[in-house]
């Protein structure tokens, strides 16, 4: 039996997909299972509430072989600890509880870096990573840079005004992976039960690439005027705040972006197998391109 948390998130939903297709036995925790389809809902085991509470996490946790972990997002908590390591205490104690033997765990870059621990967000998964290696469970944690997806946010700004903006510096190359990538290797470990030990794997996507370079792509997908501008750290708080984000939430999305600007992303080597296939022209084919069209 796998267990699967925030099955109704992007990423969530596409390993669900990925499972189903192996027929693989899968049960889901979820607030509302009603976001799923039908299908998908008739062939799963569904176990009601959130992956922080004692009492679901050990339903859930029961008899199951490998656990997906994925932190859904909590902008109004209190603080970072809170909303990372504190959601998880519950899980940690469910997986040696219940003698889960592996998990598979969405997380970020960083580690190791001279920005590991004032990077905000990333600073508070590194954190829950320990928390989880902790429990002695066969752990692969899928470390990540920014997600392509993330750019669809911005699709009303592209399509109304060409604009696409970044605290982080146009000319600066990063990794960027698109979530279905991130789904296809999440899902691979999952239906893999030939692995033990606690390993980091890097998911880096197809090339490291810059807001300009993102920029000039878009430009050419959509045939528009398109021009990158660099925000301030400040002025990109004051937007989570404004959305309602808690001043510990937001502080971290700045720290992280401003620790992302300075190089916190650029720790891990590319190699063949952190590599990716979806380039970001593709994923603005497939993903941007019906964005803009909602």
């Amino acid at each position: 039996m796998i267990v699967l948390t925030a099955p109704t998130s992007d990423i969530g939903q596409q390993v669900l997909t990925r499972l189903l297709e192996a027929n693989a036995p899968v049960r889901i925790i979820a607030r509302d299972p009603s976001r799923l389809a039908d299908d998908m809902r008739s062939r799963v085991q569904i176990v009601q509430g959130s992956h922080s509470d004692t009492e679901v996490v050990n339903r859930a946790f029961f008899d199951a072989e490998a656990v997906f972990w994925l932190l859904p997002p909590n902008p109004h908590a209190e603080s970072l600890e809170a909303a990372f390591v504190d959601f998880a205490r519950p899980a940690a104690a469910a997986l040696k509880a219940h003698k889960v033997k592996r998990v598979v765990s969405i997380s970020a870059l960083g580690r190791g870096t001279p920005f590991d621990k004032t990077a905000g967000h990333v600073t508070a998964s590194l954190a829950m990573d320990d928390l989880l290696a902790s429990t002695g469970v066969a752990l692969r944690t899928l470390t990540m840079p920014s997600f392509m997806d993330n750019i669809a946010r911005q699709a009303g700004a592209i399509k109304c005004q060409g604009l696409l903006s970044s605290p982080i510096s146009g000319d600066l190359k990063m990794p960027s992976c698109a979530t279905r990538d991130i789904a296809a290797v999440a899902g691979h470990w999952l239906l893999n039960g030939d692995w033990s030990g606690q390993k980091d794997v890097a998911v880096l996507g197809a090339a490291d690439i810059s807001f300009n370079e993102m920029t000039k792509i878009i430009s050419e997908v959509f045939d528009i005027q398109m021009r990158f501008e660099q925000v301030g750290f400040a002025d990109y708080k004051a937007r989570f705040l404004r959305h309602g984000f808690s001043e510990a939430m937001a502080q971290g999305m700045r720290d992280m972006m401003f620790a992302k600007n300075e190089g916190l992303d650029l720790g891990i080597r590319r190699t063949p197998k952190n590599t990716t296939s979806t380039t970001f022209r593709q994923w603005c084919e497939d993903v941007l391109k019906p964005a803009m069209q909602d």
